[in-house]
């Protein structure tokens, strides 16, 4: 009876253990062809690929209203950006501007002030003593004379630069009303195409939001992944001339049975996308 038992025992051991080998080694599909639930109702895959083509063209069409824009958006943008740019452009050169006049203005107060010092020491040589007095007031007079003559070369050059400084405002001024003006009328053109499709993408968005319920996450995550990587958008497409209808490659006639029996999620060789029959898509 013992005996019986452990046979028993080590046959169940067994069996798990073959059971969870077939489990490891079994590959993980991406876009598992289980049917899937959906608030407690099963689809199956013809309902899953159904919904996911009824997805793919309410995308498609908001992709179309995206191209219909163009590179407007993109153009606005720019146009913003370059518009704040001139902007703190004009300020910094109002800062700059700001600077070289306090500065002018320092070289002007050390001209008066050593032209003060000059008649000063030019009326104490009257009344010197002495050789070296007469030698260290003319001295002094003519050290002011060199800071008059320093600060006269420096209000030149500031003066100058102050000029740059000025015609560069101006410039980016003018620049700036000219780019203001192409960003308004950009934008008004933007909005203007935005109001006539605002409505009509925000019914698709609304409609493929409640569809993506009704897709399992799996398939939904890897038929967004492929959209993605796809460079017309298209993740699922059907049979055109017994080719994918992505990227034209030629399909083997049993995998294109396989694809009308629908009983798996079939995906493209070459391309990665998504197969349907050209019946489920609606095309004879």
């Amino acid at each position: 009876m013992a005996k019986k038992e452990q046979a028993t025992e080590k046959k169940t051991a067994s069996n798990k253990k073959e059971t969870v080998v077939e489990a490891v080694n079994t590959p993980i599909n991406p876009l598992d062809d289980a049917a899937a639930s959906v608030d407690g109702q099963e689809l199956s895959v013809e309902q899953k690929l159904s919904n996911l083509y009824s997805l793919q063209l309410m995308l498609s069409e908001i992709d179309k209203i995206k191209t219909l824009r163009g590179e407007l958006p993109f153009e606005v943008q720019d146009l913003e950006d370059e518009v704040a740019g001139l902007n703190t452009r004009i300020q910094n050169f109002k800062l700059d501007a700001k600077d070289l006049e306090t500065t002018i203005g320092q070289q002007r107060t050390k001209i008066s002030e050593a032209t003060a010092l000059i008649d000063k020491y030019k009326a104490q040589l009257d009344n010197v003593r002495n050789n070296r007095e007469f030698d260290s007031l003319s001295k002094e007079i003519e050290y002011q004379g060199l800071e008059m003559e320093l600060a006269e070369k420096r209000i030149r050059e500031f003066s100058h630069e102050a000029k740059v400084v000025a015609d560069e405002i101006e410039r980016s001024k003018t620049l700036y009303d000219e780019r203001k003006a192409d960003l308004k009328s950009k934008k008004e053109e933007l909005n203007e195409i935005i109001s006539e499709t605002k409505i009509q993408e925000e019914q698709l968005r609304e409609k493929a939001k409640q569809l993506e319920t009704t897709i399992e996450p799996r398939l939904l995550t890897a038929f967004k992944r492929i959209r993605k990587s796809a460079r017309n958008g298209l993740g699922v497409v059907y049979i055109q001339r017994d080719a994918c209808g992505g990227c034209f490659n030629k399909i083997p006639p049993q995998r294109q049975l396989d694809i009308k029996l629908r009983k798996k999620t079939i995906v493209c060789e070459h391309c990665g996308r998504i197969i349907i029959d050209p019946a489920l898509a609606g095309v004879e």
